[in-house]
């Protein structure tokens, strides 16, 4: 929703949003909730990442993240996987390590929804800043990050693979808290 009457603009479940221009009007549903991503859903969140991916993480890079004690979240409606997240903990800084919305229930505002709810964790572990890499060829994450408010900060030259020998460049964003 476009700012109106001087008030903040929010996603259509109640967070604020920094550029609501780029939100989409899908009303969200209301029975979406978060929970810790855990083994016993690992399955579930493995076929979201392999539909939504060409070069998906791997069970034992979500085994290794949970392993580490990474922030890895769900985002359900119902029983069904709408995305997730997981990141690291810095020193004063939080990392972004995969953030992935279901293929079918993507441009419906979920990503800011995920987004949302890293940053209320960053700041309750007293990070200062979020960091992330992007494809440097994925347009749509890259308008989500920069509605969120990120900022390009440099570029990792040949950071993804992109086929069996291609490798593709990540930008680095990063967003104050």
């Amino acid at each position: 929703r476009a700012r109106q009457g001087g008030r903040a603009a929010h996603t259509p479940n109640g967070f604020p949003c920094r550029n609501a221009a780029t939100m989409m009007a899908t009303p969200l549903p209301v029975e979406a909730r978060l929970e810790p991503l855990t083994r016993e859903r690992l399955e579930a969140v493995l076929a979201v990442e392999q539909a939504a991916y060409a070069h998906p993480w791997s069970r034992a890079n979500f085994s290794d993240a949970l392993d580490a004690g990474y922030q890895a979240q769900m985002l359900l409606g119902g029983e069904t996987v709408l995305g997730y997240f997981v990141a690291m903990k810095g020193v004063d800084e939080a990392h972004l390590l995969n953030i992935t919305v279901a293929p079918a229930h993507q441009r419906q505002g979920w990503a800011m929804v995920l987004l949302q709810a890293l940053d209320l964790w960053a700041r309750g572990q007293g990070a200062g800043w979020l960091w992330l890499e992007v494809r440097a060829g994925n347009r749509r994450a890259i308008e989500v990050y920069e509605a969120h408010g990120f900022q390009h900060v440099g570029l990792r030259k040949a950071y993804y693979p992109a086929g069996r020998t291609e490798r593709e460049d990540a930008l680095v964003m990063s967003l104050k808290l």
